[in-house]
């Protein structure tokens, strides 16, 4: 008589990614930081970014890759029904994995430049469009403010155009949903999730406080690729 082997969620975990791997199916994984938890105080608190990184981005990557390997097993299957269920799961977990893993490139310690104010052709492009610096900010901190419920507020250049915006997005959609030529600098996330532990419910104290580590070198660096 054959012996039955009991099936264990560590098993079924790697039979789940052998499939995957059989497959060719891409799955994601949680980016690192390049600072230390508590490197960005007094503007974010370290509790509130291990919360915001380890628990909320890795949601967003666990949920991503779930419907992604779902989706693989509907086209697979032939089942169109499902298939166009998933997209609103990939759409919002896909573009939570995204916007975090901009978001994090965009913050950055004092003692590593973080605040300090964009310089050269970036800088150049601030202040054609907006004045200043100052002035970009005041726009990106109210409009920010104004979103309503979750979402995100950015500073992007349009490729085509070779021109500077502001756009907000709604909940977890990605940049692109607003433009296929808009390329994010600087993404703020207005989520509660970012900053209720340490500014309750007064978005614009966070708003305010974020730019103290905002980390322009990395804008800069992504406005020259796109617009040298």
């Amino acid at each position: 008589m054959a012996l039955r082997t009991l099936a264990t969620p560590k098993t079924l975990g790697v039979l789940s990614r052998f499939q995957q791997q059989a497959r060719g199916l891409q799955t994601f994984t949680l980016p690192d930081l390049s600072y230390d938890y508590g490197a960005l105080e007094p503007a974010i608190s370290g509790e509130i970014m291990q919360l915001h990184h380890q628990k909320h981005h890795q949601t967003y990557i666990t949920n991503y890759n779930k419907a992604i390997e779902q989706l693989d097993d509907a086209i697979a299957k032939g089942d169109a029904s499902t298939a166009v269920k998933l997209q609103s799961a990939i759409k919002f977990n896909g573009g939570g994995h995204v916007n975090h893993s901009i978001f994090w490139k965009n913050l950055a310690p004092t003692s590593a430049g973080g605040g300090e104010p964009p310089h050269g052709s970036l800088g150049w492009a601030i202040d054609q469009s907006f004045t200043s610096v100052d002035k970009l900010i005041a726009k990106m901190n109210a409009e920010g403010a104004a979103v309503q419920g979750s979402g995100w507020v950015w500073l992007a250049v349009d490729k085509e155009l070779k021109r500077l915006v502001v756009e907000t997005t709604a909940n977890q959609d990605p940049l692109v949903t607003k433009g296929p030529n808009l390329v994010p600098l600087i993404g703020i996330d207005v989520w509660e999730h970012a900053y209720y532990l340490q500014y309750k419910n007064v978005r614009p104290d966070y708003l305010k406080n974020i730019w103290k580590v905002i980390n322009w070198k990395y804008a800069s660096e992504v406005y020259e690729k796109e617009c040298p």
